[in-house]
């Protein structure tokens, strides 16, 4: 979906939030009981998707800084990384954003405004981006790997299978040289 025919801002302190319901709760009470908090303190900052036709907030998601770093126990995806990195640039840790969270209203679900959210933070860290970032991170829901994994973001380990959220990135280095091609 073309999400242009929406606003998209970040909020800010004095923002009201229009109506917003996703399928979990804890997504819901974020965006309207912590998101301003996160952004007080200068943690994370939450973006919000709005349909002034309508007057709800069609999806959000929050942004903060993060880093990959190196694990001695996952030496083999670490060498994956590496070798996407030149030798002379190699390090221990790399840049990369972190989506905190990432939620779709129900009323806007199955449209591919969630995938348009993450080409739009793929887009936003590889063109006229203000920092280094080589990376998107995303603790992702257990239940939201497959939507990741359809959006080519990898696990970080597989220790994490059994938990409630997976750590998984992004590499924006092939997303950016895939787009200097077209």
């Amino acid at each position: 979906m073309d999400i242009s025919s929406f606003d998209l801002f970040p909020l800010d302190e004095k923002t009201e939030i229009l109506p917003f319901c996703s399928k979990d709760d804890e997504l819901n009470n974020f965006l309207f009981d912590d998101a301003k908090n996160y952004l007080a303190d200068l943690m994370a900052v939450t973006y919000l998707l709005v349909d002034r036709q309508t007057q709800k907030t069609v999806a959000y998601f929050t942004l903060l800084n993060d880093k990959v770093s190196y694990d001695p126990e996952e030496r083999s995806l670490w060498n994956r990384i590496n070798r996407r990195i030149s030798n002379n640039k190699r390090r221990k840790t790399y840049p990369s954003v972190k989506i905190g969270r990432l939620a779709v209203s129900m009323d806007y679900e199955h449209q591919g405004i969630g995938r348009a959210i993450l080409n739009f933070v793929k887009h936003a860290f590889t063109n006229g981006n203000r920092t280094g970032c080589r990376f998107i991170t995303v603790d992702a829901y257990a239940a939201a790997t497959g939507f990741y994994i359809k959006n080519s973001f990898d696990f970080f380990t597989q220790k994490d299978r059994k938990d409630a959220t997976r750590l998984m990135f992004f590499d924006l280095k092939p997303f950016k040289d895939a787009q200097k091609k077209n």
